[in-house]
């Protein structure tokens, strides 16, 4: 009884150092590729290989397929990709999540000698601890935080390989484990315990130790590693049910995808074992004869790699079934509602790729309050009113984006796997957020003196109108130069945008004194003037806000 009391816990004590290895990994991976990260899923496409290589890269890179599942599913909640693209990025991240598998089966090697690849590679994790210590620059400490994450994978690979051995020695446990040869109830028994873990690199890794310490055959090993692709989809559908139609749609696509691969793959074994009394066990230890570890490592990545091949023609039938599933649904939606066009809740599992589309979201908030800012100075320059309700709608979303985008942020901030660099610029993000919004505000502002001057019946002279005019483009111009120096980090475009910020409080103040001259000739009331007056004031603070955007890539760029 204390032999297995012993066993248990050193199996628990294994599993949670793996665990914690493999985030601690994923997070400093993530971190230190966070710009390469951001680059890959930039370049989502039509192109179904490309989607596959994005989830199988950015899988392999992280090493956790649930984050990318889940950031997928972020972006088709949020519209950046279509339901086709996220399919084939889910397909990668199951190619992608059989990496670990073969790091781990790499570490197996050695045999019973002292020094094996377990024992090199673990001691990795002091390497990297010294490094995290000792290093003062940032990427250094995220290099350590990788090798330590690394090495204590194996750590934890070890306490579950000993607590195997432990099992491995009672004739029950060996036994009971031998009666349990049903292929379907051992892909159960995959199901459940990858459900209840949250990683199928895990359980793929005790599957490995139990295969390889001879706790079960390797048969077995292969059905508990289907199920384990079966368990991996909990996470997706948890995040899936919480979104959008969807978002629905693509967890339930890695459902269909990872069900309808172990139901062909069982139906083939079958047919093979009722044609030629082989299974997948015997075939794949003929081709790897006498190493267990690799065995199942391959037969995980010929097994996701064919049902990637399989699935990958079916494509767009995939899509219309589970649209067919999951159907537009009828409640009535109001096209109009203020809503988020680039960020999702989901994304955070991803935090490179969030930020990357923090940006995009600002950016787009820039330009509904550019958008707006014009339409207050077209409805107050013609007098045409036609436009008022679209301008209160879009005022209505500036506010929306407000709130939604500073809570994304906060909760983006609080993440590990962004640099310092990124965490610099996501403080920065609530003052621009903020100038933005006030943006929309001097627009709602100049919206409400073209109403005082129609309940008036009153109007802007010609020169005015012209003045205002000549206001716009330098604005509008102002607005090219701090977008293309925000989105780029541009420096020389920041330089324009602050020789042009300083014309326009030239132009501004020029502008009064012309008013003041038109005052005193009597072509302005004074009622008009003061509306005037206030116009330029505001159009001038418009632009103060703008370059405040600007300056912010100061603040990281060189970080």
């Amino acid at each position: 009884m204390a032999l297995v009391l012993s066993a248990l816990l050193t199996l628990t004590a294994g599993i949670g150092i793996f665990l914690v290895a493999c985030q601690m990994m994923s997070a400093n991976l993530e971190s230190a590729s966070s710009n390469k990260l951001k680059t890959l899923f930039s370049k989502a496409s039509k192109n179904n290989l490309i989607g596959v290589g994005i989830g199988t890269v950015g899988t392999a890179a992280i090493q956790s397929s649930g984050a990318i599942t889940v950031m997928t599913i972020g972006l088709v909640n949020a519209g950046i990709i279509t339901l086709t693209q996220a399919a084939t990025i889910i397909y990668g991240a199951n190619v992608g999540t059989t990496v670990t598998a073969q790091i781990v089966a790499l570490g197996m090697f050695g045999g019973t000698s002292t020094l094996t690849m377990a024992v090199i590679f673990s001691s990795l994790a002091g390497v990297g601890a010294f490094i995290s210590l000792f290093a003062k620059r940032d990427i250094w400490k995220k290099m350590g935080g990788i090798l330590t994450g690394f090495g204590m994978l194996f750590v934890g690979l070890e306490m579950m390989s000993g607590s195997m051995a432990d099992f491995a020695a009672m004739d029950s446990v060996k036994l009971f484990l031998a009666s349990i040869q049903n292929p379907i109830l051992v892909v159960l028994i995959g199901v459940l315990l990858t459900a209840i873990i949250q990683s199928s690199s895990v359980m793929t890794s005790i599957a490995l130790a139990m295969v390889v310490s001879g706790l079960i055959s390797i048969d077995q090993g292969i059905f508990l590693t289907m199920g384990s692709n079966i368990g991996s989809c909990v996470v997706a559908l948890v995040a899936g049910l919480t979104s959008g139609q969807n978002a629905k749609r693509t967890a339930l696509i890695h459902l269909i995808f990872n069900v309808t691969g172990v139901v062909v793959f069982l139906c083939v074994e079958g047919i093979i074992w009722a044609l030629t009394d082989a299974t997948y066990g015997s075939i794949i230890t003929w081709m790897f004869p006498r190493a267990p570890q690799t065995q199942l490592a391959m037969f995980h990545t010929f097994f996701n790699v064919l049902t990637v091949a399989m699935f990958l023609p079916l494509t767009p039938l995939v899509v219309k079934i589970v649209c067919k599933i999951i159907p537009d649904s009828t409640d009535p939606v109001d096209p109009n509602a203020p809503h988020l066009y680039f960020i999702d809740p989901n994304m955070l599992k991803t935090p490179p790729v969030a930020l990357q589309q923090t940006k995009a979201e600002i950016v787009n908030m820039a330009d509904i309050a550019m958008e707006n800012f014009n339409r207050s100075l077209q409805i107050i320059s013609t007098m045409d009113f036609s436009e008022e309700e679209e301008f209160h709608h879009q005022e209505e979303e500036l506010n929306y984006l407000n709130v939604e985008i500073v809570d994304f942020v906060v909760h983006l901030d609080e993440t590990r796997q962004l640099s310092r660099k990124d965490h610099v610029y996501l403080s920065t993000t609530f003052r621009s957020v903020r100038d933005l919004e006030r943006i929309g505000d001097y627009a709602e502002n100049i919206v409400e003196y073209a109403v005082s001057l129609r309940d008036t019946n009153q109007n802007f002279s010609a020169a005015a109108l012209s003045e205002i005019s000549n206001l716009r483009d330098y604005i509008n111009n102002l607005y090219v130069k701090v977008k293309k120096a925000y989105t780029e980090e541009d420096t020389e475009a920041l330089d324009q945008a602050n020789a042009i910020e300083e014309e326009i409080d030239d132009l501004t103040k020029q502008m009064e004194d012309n008013h003041i001259e038109r005052l005193a000739q009597g072509i302005c009331t004074p009622d008009v003037g003061a509306q005037y007056l206030s116009l330029t004031s505001n159009a001038e603070r418009v632009a103060d806000h703008l370059i405040n955007v600007a300056k912010t890539i100061r603040t990281y760029k060189e970080l």
